[in-house]
């Protein structure tokens, strides 16, 4: 475990399982080898020190629990590289490397107890997730409205809100977000989820109600975000941030895309998630084509699969 844990932000974030694993190694070390001192032959014998070895993975397993990918289709345990990365990543989109530090390492012990206390999962890799709880709240969005398009079970948009009340924010969320029993991807089989849990607006709430007042106040519109009638309700302010994460297509980013442009407000953060995934390609296509036209965003950077963009005035 420690060959995953070399880099500081890692070693932050995981500082109380590694020092529970630590003394309980220790300790059980101390007890196979014995107090060499008047034992000529060493201690305890190879076999000793194996039996040992052996009880200590058993009872590691239930700390692995937290971490591996049972019942979310994911490990939430990165590697020191990919942390390293991410907070590199996000330092030079946001400027800011000792926030970047500092965020991620938040961002990750939050991941881990939003999956534990709700229903359901956060769709995405760790440092995908991660990277975009980092973000959005370091870009200093204009103002606290957020909209997320496609959300799967809410818990994601729930774990924005706390990150930016972190920063000292007043967030204000809404979602658009079919919530049809199982996640929608054109083109795609997705099956019924790892989670086991059917992808409803009774989850939603469920972890909404995990940020606390903001989140049961937040705002939910069944629907597909293409749909004239969701976007008139949804089109009543200017979001200071926009996460697009519905369809993955081209024509569906695309559309999102141009709705976007209409919504978001002067210096507001679009972010595109999953953008250049090797398995989503028409994200990355229908960004290009978007941003060949006389488009109100700049392109800011990328953290671990997600673009992030900022409107101009």
């Amino acid at each position: 475990m420690r060959a995953l844990l070399t880099s500081r932000t890692a070693r932050r974030a995981l500082r109380p399982i590694v020092e529970l694993i630590d003394q309980r190694i220790e300790r059980q070390v101390r007890r196979a080898l014995g107090n060499t001192v008047g034992h000529p032959a060493g201690g305890a014998t190879p076999d000793a020190v194996r039996r040992e070895m052996e009880k200590l993975r058993s009872r590691q397993r239930p700390l692995e629990l937290f971490f591996d990918g049972t019942g979310r289709g994911a490990s939430r345990l990165p590697s020191a590289p990919h942390l390293d990365r991410t907070i590199a990543e996000l330092a030079q989109v946001t400027g800011d490397r000792e926030g970047a530090e500092r965020n991620v390492a938040q961002a990750f012990r939050l991941l881990i107890a939003m999956e534990a206390l709700g229903v359901g999962r956060i769709a995405g890799g760790t440092m995908n997730i991660v990277g975009k709880l980092s973000a959005v709240p370091l870009l200093d969005p204009p103002n606290d409205d957020i909209l997320e398009i496609g959300t799967l079970y809410g818990m994601f948009g729930a774990a924005l809100i706390r990150m930016m009340e972190r920063a000292g924010r007043d967030p204000r969320l809404t979602i658009v977000d079919p919530l049809a029993g199982t996640q929608l991807q054109p083109g795609a089989s997705m099956g019924d989820d790892a989670s086991g849990t059917p992808v409803q607006g009774a989850a939603v709430r469920v972890n909404l109600g995990l940020a606390g007042a903001a989140g049961a106040a937040a705002r939910i519109r069944q629907g597909f975000s293409e749909d004239p009638e969701v976007r008139a309700l949804v089109a009543d302010r200017p979001y200071g941030v926009i996460v697009v994460d519905g369809d993955h297509s081209a024509a569906g980013v695309a559309a999102d895309l141009e709705w976007a442009e209409q919504i978001v407000a002067p210096g507001g953060i679009v972010v595109l998630d999953d953008f250049g995934h090797p398995k989503w390609p028409g994200i990355k296509e229908a960004f290009d084509k978007h941003m060949a036209t006389d488009t109100r965003f700049t392109f800011l950077g990328q953290v671990a699969h997600s673009g992030y963009l900022r409107a101009s005035a």
